[in-house]
């Protein structure tokens, strides 16, 4: 299959997925909820969009030297991709903590009132009103998936 064939995409897809899949031992390891649901969550440890854009730009740099243009791309490409899931997406994470705290405050309030059996206050389909708190990444968590970039780019160039 000629897809296999292009190095870039292969050290790319395969640091995504890795990393992934090294966020549950990691966060069973660091005292945190790990089940097989945080294989394919957004955020924690490490970030997977920093571990993919990093190991594009390092195979790139591999098959086409630092003066390539597609390095060139790649670079700035990742900045964009690393500086937004550290920034915008961590914010509507956080966002998302505490509109999920306002949301459990309003149903503590519909408890008080329930005594006045609204049907139209009492209605319990919130559940899809939660927001997911954990969208964006710590540094500490896009460092480690830099890192894992680099190095998952570098184990499959050896196959290359």
């Amino acid at each position: 299959m000629r897809l296999l064939e292009n190095f870039p995409l292969v050290a790319a897809l395969s640091a995504i997925i890795l990393s992934q899949i090294i966020k549950i031992p990691v966060a069973y390891f660091l005292r945190r909820p790990s089940t097989i649901a945080l294989a394919i969550s957004t955020g924690g440890m490490p970030s997977s969009h920093s571990a993919g854009v990093t190991a594009l730009i390092t195979s790139l740099f591999i098959e086409y030297g630092i003066n390539s243009p597609f390095v060139a791309i790649a670079f700035i490409f990742g900045i964009i991709v690393i500086f937004d899931s550290m920034g915008v997406r961590r914010q509507s994470g956080e966002h998302g903590i505490i509109i999920n705290g306002l949301i459990r405050d309003f149903d503590d309030l519909k408890k008080a009132f329930s005594k006045y059996h609204h049907e139209e206050v009492l209605k319990d389909d919130d559940e899809e009103l939660r927001s997911r708190g954990f969208l964006g990444h710590k540094p500490i968590e896009v460092f480690f998936g830099i890192i894992s970039g680099i190095i998952i780019a570098l184990v499959v160039s050896l196959f290359y």
